[in-house]
């Protein structure tokens, strides 16, 4: 057998992808909130790896590892951490634009169709994040433009609470969307996707149980405000990033009959997912959500963009949590969510996420074994269940997932490559736990 160490990437699309519909693509959240000392930017601080602004493993934040042994040395960041040889552990700054552009060149490498670019509304409201915000994004323009990906921007509105927040829901993200469109010219962009000759737009958190306090009215406004009370130069199709119990009110989503008519009210449904279940779960998760969400959204004429995730872990963020607590099986978990998708008649599905190494979602290039984190750290490399993989490994499932997607491969529940021998690899330090709903962490600047 094959050893998956041998494998190459399957083969990239052969021009770019097409910026007209959402149909047919597989759409990577990306953070883009890494930042460090030194990278330029107004912060000019370690953001989402470490806390109180040191590199030291007593203060990590991440459960990942990226792999940045293809960054030039102008795009890392030493930290005080070092690897079994001695080495300096290096992070990265996604202020920096040549490693940016480096994430959207590992997307056309791989044959990935694009990022939906996470915007977080109480951030960019201080006046540093902006600056940060708005590096990134013109960054992620540059890299899908290079390298024929597609984008669209994504407001998280974790964390709002409109008694401390300092503009109303509604107000915030108008001035932001109408600087993007107008200033920045993000939909100029022939790369920037739309539906139905709309450009495409995502409000995540609303409704989601224990997310956001943004109300039933402060949704609708938002909503009605992209599709009719805005100038019609700023008029979008809008994705609903909303809790996984959003048909029914239950479990995670708001209840009642004024949120099942904002719910409603999107052009498209996008159910959050991200640690409600492991592999023993997915069929059930399938069967209870995923079908007849499928059978509702399409009555309503409503697109519907399931979420799949390769594993979960945060313990370095929430020490109280177990350590590897949804593990990936070296791709197994992931795989079964995506055939379920596609099986159920899913066209469009989101990946969480491209770059999210402080919940263990990320499928960027990682630390594939332990010679590849520090010792003295909490990190899980990608052999941590037993199977040794390259760096690479979530990137080569990524561009499979779009090939059986579109019809280009079979739908197939076995994955492409196989895993090869299972090693036992010793299991990391920390609390063992149950499985819990898990919610987005947002973001504090």
């Amino acid at each position: 057998m094959a050893s998956p160490l041998d494998q190459s990437p399957g083969p990239p699309r052969p021009a770019a992808v097409d910026a007209s519909t959402l149909q047919g693509k597989v759409i990577f959240g990306y953070q883009g909130w890494f930042g460090c000392p030194g990278d330029g930017s107004p912060v000019g601080e370690w953001r989402h790896w470490f806390r109180n602004n040191s590199p030291t493993a007593v203060n990590l934040t991440v459960d990942l590892w990226p792999d940045t042994s293809e960054l030039g040395q102008g795009e890392v960041c030493p930290t005080t951490m070092t690897l079994p040889d001695g080495s300096e552990l290096m992070a990265y700054s996604a202020y920096n634009e040549m490693t940016v552009m480096r994430h959207l060149e590992w997307m056309e490498q791989y044959g990935i169709d694009g990022i939906a670019l996470q915007r977080f509304v109480g951030e960019i409201q201080d006046p540093r994040f902006f600056d940060f915000r708005n590096k990134v994004a013109q960054s992620v323009r540059s890299g899908a433009e290079a390298h024929g990906r597609v984008f669209y921007i994504e407001y998280d509105v974790s964390g709002y609470d409109a008694s401390r927040a300092r503009k109303p829901l509604l107000a915030a993200i108008k001035e932001d969307w109408e600087f993007l469109v107008r200033d920045l010219g993000v939909t100029d962009s022939p790369r920037y996707v739309r539906e139905d000759g709309l450009p495409v737009v995502e409000i995540w958190g609303l409704g989601i149980v224990g997310s956001s306090g943004a109300s039933v009215a402060e949704a609708k406004a938002v909503i009605d405000y992209f599709h009719q009370d805005g100038d019609p130069m700023y008029r979008a199709w809008v994705i609903g990033g909303v809790g996984s119990g959003w048909r029914t009110g239950t479990d995670d989503a708001s209840s009642g009959a004024d949120w099942d008519d904002v719910y409603r009210s999107f052009d498209a449904i996008n159910p959050w997912s991200v640690g409600r279940y492991a592999d023993e779960g997915a069929d059930d998760y399938r069967d209870r959500v995923i079908v007849p969400d499928l059978a509702e959204t399409q009555q309503l004429s409503l697109g519907y963009m399931p979420t799949v995730f390769p594993g979960f872990s945060w313990r370095n963020l929430r020490p109280e949590a177990p350590s590897n607590q949804i593990p990936r099986l070296c791709g197994q978990f992931y795989w079964h969510q995506v055939y379920n998708a596609i099986g159920a008649g899913a066209k469009t599905l989101f990946v969480a996420m491209y770059d999210e190494v402080d919940e263990g979602t990320a499928m960027f290039k990682l630390a594939p074994t332990a010679n590849d984190v520090p010792a003295q750290a909490n990190l899980l490399p990608l052999n941590i269940d037993g199977w040794n993989l390259p760096s690479d490994w979530y990137l080569r499932l990524g561009g499979e997932t779009g090939r059986m997607l579109r019809g280009e491969t079979a739908l197939t529940r076995s994955m492409p490559t196989e895993c090869g021998p299972r090693v036992v690899v010793a299991p990391p330090s920390g609390p063992k736990g149950t499985l819990f709903a898990v919610q987005w962490s947002g973001f504090s600047p």
